[in-house]
């Protein structure tokens, strides 16, 4: 007879496992950090056996893969739905239309359910304990954004060149990100001069600051005739 704790679990709850494995994982190695957590651990968290982490995802390493591929597809198709939501209108947007919507999109996902903290922990352990494999965040994530945010930025302003508009979405990413950063900082300090960061201003500060500076990047007609 069998080892029941050796023998995966399939049937018509297999989903299920495999969604409570991810999330048992993601929990640990937000914590642990990749080489900390065994198999043993992710399996108890998922309250599976150890047989299942090898069954769906072929072991602790592709395991990881498969929980950053569903995170990256989250907030991949969340931020190019915003871009796709502004930009499908048959008149052409305003451009700070498009930025609230993308610096909606960009903030939610990582501050809403908790997510906030696990991301950035995961994040920062993956830079300093790379385990994902090389330009997986490019192929996945930044490079479909940026591509996308580009063309939306070039139709609303025809003057922004190729050059100007990457180093335009580096500093709206920039700002975002460090808004996120700071609040999660600021709100689990016990100081009581840390400034109370609320979302719905941070976007319209970011909002109204990207747009001058985009603006400011256009070159004026007479200089474009010398």
């Amino acid at each position: 007879m069998s080892d029941s704790k050796h023998r995966p679990e399939n049937g018509p709850n297999e989903s299920g496992v495999q969604d409570r494995l991810l999330r048992g994982a993601e929990q640990l190695f937000c914590e642990r950090g990749f080489k900390e957590t065994s198999v043993r651990d992710i399996a108890a968290a998922a309250d599976c056996n150890v047989a299942s982490i090898n069954y769906y995802f072929g072991g602790k390493e592709k395991l990881y893969v498969a929980m950053w591929h569903r995170y990256f597809k989250i907030l991949r198709e969340t931020r190019l739905g915003s871009i796709e939501h502004v930009m499908s209108s048959d008149v052409r947007p305003e451009l700070e239309e498009l930025l609230r919507s993308y610096a909606h999109s960009f903030i939610g996902p990582l501050v809403e359910g908790g997510h906030s903290c696990r991301f950035m922990n995961l994040m920062a352990r993956e830079m300093i304990d790379p385990h994902l494999p090389r330009d997986m965040f490019l192929e996945e994530m930044a490079v479909p954004v940026m591509t996308a945010l580009s063309q939306a930025l070039q139709r609303i302003c025809p003057w922004l060149g190729q050059s100007h508009v990457h180093l335009v979405i580096l500093s709206i990413v920039g700002q975002l990100m460090h808004a996120v950063l700071a609040k999660e900082m600021f709100e689990q300090s016990e100081r009581y001069d840390v400034p109370n960061l609320d979302l719905g201003e941070i976007v319209d500060h970011v909002v109204q600051f990207s747009a001058a500076g985009i603006r400011a990047c256009a070159v004026p007609t007479e200089e474009k005739a010398r």
